[in-house]
């Protein structure tokens, strides 16, 4: 493993496999490391973007060549006992680094908990279009997702982007834990941590600085039921 000075929304370091390839990790610079998405018209369900790290987790699908590098992440939310919900919107809180960016879409996955992590989908979007803010991405959904009174569910968001295009987008973390710590995996296992499937993320990748959960926000419509 080697240290790289890798330039974020400022100057980073990321722990890396090698110079060629992907990277695990973006330490970026407190609470400035990440830009907030516009604000959108409906109300905030969930909101977890508050207390920065400063560390951002890779969570893209890259090009071909990089397939065994493609990570995941995801953490949970629960929605209030008589509350049922509709989401239309995931605000996503993250960084560039190894690149610019812009990433040219992005994944959004809704989950059911099982056993204390991810288990059926509830909603898949793929390839949705975000407005991106340095990283930062207020996503909406072109359908929602029902979310049920009481019951945990798991949020994925997943840049789309090649790494020799626009090097990796990294999802911001709390230094808050909220219900269960975030999960990652890396399917291909490019990066060496034996997490193919979801697991806890900070045992996943180490302890780099990252908080236990990710940045992000749930908007959309809530009634009593």
């Amino acid at each position: 493993m080697k240290k790289m000075l890798l330039l974020a929304s400022a100057a980073a370091f990321a722990m890396s496999a090698s110079a060629a390839g992907p990277s695990a990790s973006s330490a970026g610079t407190g609470a400035q490391g990440f830009a907030k998405p516009a604000a959108g018209p409906d109300a905030t369900l969930y909101d977890q973007s508050s207390n920065n790290s400063g560390v951002g987790i890779v969570s893209q699908n890259f090009e071909a060549t990089f397939d065994a590098y493609d990570a995941q992440g995801a953490d949970d939310f629960k929605v209030p006992a008589g509350q049922c919900w509709k989401i239309t919107e995931v605000d996503a809180y993250g960084v560039y680094f190894n690149g610019s960016g812009p990433a040219p879409s992005v994944n959004v996955t809704i989950y059911k908990q099982k056993g204390g992590k991810p288990g059926a989908v509830v909603a898949d979007y793929p390839s949705l279009v975000p407005t991106d803010t340095g990283g930062s991405f207020a996503i909406k959904l072109p359908t929602a997702a029902k979310a049920k009174a009481g019951k945990t569910y798991w949020v994925s968001v997943q840049a789309n982007m090649d790494f020799q295009a626009g090097g990796e987008w990294g999802w911001n973390t709390t230094t808050d834990l909220n219900g269960t710590a975030a999960m990652w995996k890396n399917p291909g296992g490019g990066f060496g941590t034996g997490c193919a499937d979801y697991a806890d993320m900070i045992s996943c990748i180490g302890a780099l600085g990252q908080g236990p959960d990710y940045m992000f926000t749930l908007k959309g419509k809530s009634k009593a039921c």
